[in-house]
């Protein structure tokens, strides 16, 4: 070999090597960086009119197992919207409270129970009437307070919803720009792996919200499709399209028209009909919480109180009302009709005659709602009835409560029971999907940077740079002789 060729083969060797220790620096620098793919030199033969001539940069590929990239991100889309949904449950069993505690709508009910039977042991203490009175706003103010919570939590994720629209529009739009630009560096001779490691960063983001899978395209391109079978971007991006409130109130449903659906490209989308386009990761949760967990917690609540205001609004019970009027308890200050049981709770309201607040007077608990004087203040029977009208066995005319008659502490007890086993589920539910998402991340970053592995690599280059820079030295040491010949 002449020395012009042994010492081009060299250079060649030297540009090699110094490319990759600057792979190993960039790969020890970002071995922490989730989005950063493992990167590794493609050398080959160097080879000019049938002779070698070296060695050959041939690119850089970025190590990426993408089965198992797909695998963790729709695992990780499961795990973050069943923490939606647990987060849902954990605030509506906060807020209804476990069977039993002072605070709960079960002992709010048991509060009331108590001060009616105190108060028909002494009907002329106008203390024990006051508490009875108390005592009910009590309850009607549990009850208003769990149902505006339920509300809340549907507006939150109707504004999450519309959130999540705008960063998947974003998103998709980003990944069709940084296509782009990688099949433009591709084509110019560029190293374009920076920016696949943007673009993988934002199908990351995006399959939180929504899953889906990564196909790949000729020239470094991507195409995204839902696990649902919806196409996102394939060369150009699909666009999301929802319609945020200011406001929810009980009746506002996607039914009714007046809560707007997901559409894309201007096309309606099914939700919660599996396979549903974007069923698995946080919008579809979000919806879930708003369109149906939402719905359903609130027809509890207002089965609840139905049963409640309908115990107290008995004809038989105190014959002073007038046919048709309210009850010791009123919806919105009416009498309750079933027709209108949707978002009772939140109506729930003390009769105004009992009520000083409202310019009642607290011994009509004791001579009947419809007295226009004061009777005998011995007399506890109508504070009897009613107490036996809150402990007597009562079917259940709505709600998810199993059939049978049964006390309203019973029944409030169940309504207590099915929130913490919701809850409890949904804990269950989440276990599974936290646990099948850290192992996959697990197995996916394990096949990322090993520092060990890269400073090991980089001795070997630091050998083979200081092997070709001897060449180098040998044969300039060799020229040097030739021309002091």
């Amino acid at each position: 070999m002449s020395i012009s060729a042994s010492l081009n083969n060299a250079l060649t060797g030297l540009t090699a090597n110094a490319r990759a220790a600057e792979l190993v620096s960039n790969n020890v620098a970002n071995a922490t960086n989730p989005s950063y793919a493992r990167r590794e030199l493609q050398l080959g033969a160097r080879v000019v009119g049938d002779v070698g001539q070296g060695v050959a940069v041939l690119g850089v590929e970025r190590m990426v197992d993408r089965a198992l990239l797909s695998d963790r991100r729709i695992a990780d889309a499961g795990a973050a919207g069943r923490e939606a949904v647990l987060r849902f449950h954990a605030d509506l069993e906060a807020v209804v409270g476990l069977a039993g505690e002072a605070g709960a709508i079960t002992g709010r009910i048991a509060a009331l129970e108590t001060a009616l039977i105190e108060a028909a042991s002494r009907p002329d203490s106008e203390a024990r009437l006051a508490n009875v009175g108390a005592a009910l706003r009590d309850v009607t103010g549990a009850f208003s307070t769990a149902s505006g919570r339920v509300q809340e939590a549907r507006l939150r994720a109707d504004q999450t919803i519309a959130a999540e629209v705008g960063q998947l529009n974003d998103a998709l739009a980003r990944v069709q720009d940084l296509n782009v630009l990688i099949r433009s560096a591709r084509s110019s001779g560029n190293d374009p792996t920076g920016l696949m490691d943007q673009r993988q960063q934002a199908i990351d983001m995006i399959s939180r919200i929504v899953p889906l899978r990564e196909l790949q395209r000729d020239h470094d391109q991507v195409a995204l499709i839902t696990a649902g079978g919806a196409t996102l971007l394939d060369g150009k991006a699909s666009v999301f399209g929802f319609a945020g409130v200011n406001t929810i109130t009980p009746d506002m449903t996607l039914a009714s028209g007046a809560l707007s659906g997901l559409t894309l490209n201007g096309r309606p989308v099914a939700l919660g009909q599996p396979p549903g386009a974007v069923d698995g990761g946080t919008l579809a949760a979000q919806f879930a919480i708003r369109d149906t967990l939402g719905v359903a917690a609130q027809a509890s609540l207002d089965a609840t109180a139905r049963n409640l205001i309908e115990r107290f609004q008995d004809p038989t019970l105190d014959a002073t009302r007038a046919p048709g009027a309210a009850g010791l308890l009123t919806d919105a200050g009416s009498a309750f009709a079933a027709i209108n049981e949707q978002g009772l709770s939140a109506r729930l309201r003390v009769n105004a005659a009992v009520d000083p607040a409202q310019g009642g007077a607290p011994w009509r608990l004791r001579d009947g709602l419809g007295a226009a004087v004061q009777g005998p203040p011995g007399n506890g029977q109508l504070l009897a009835a009613l107490h036996d009208a809150m402990t007597a066995a009562r079917p259940t005319a709505s709600g998810p409560f199993a059939s049978g008659p049964r006390s309203l502490a019973v029944l409030a007890a169940d309504l207590a029971s099915l929130t913490t086993a919701a809850r409890i589920n949904a804990e269950t539910d989440l276990g599974f999907a936290r646990a099948r998402s850290d192992s996959l991340t697990e197995l996916h970053l394990a096949q990322g940077v090993d520092t060990d592995q890269e400073m090991q690599k980089l001795l070997v280059i630091e050998q083979a740079y200081s092997a070709n820079a001897k060449v180098v030295q040998t044969m300039d040491e060799l020229i040097q002789i030739l021309m002091g010949l």
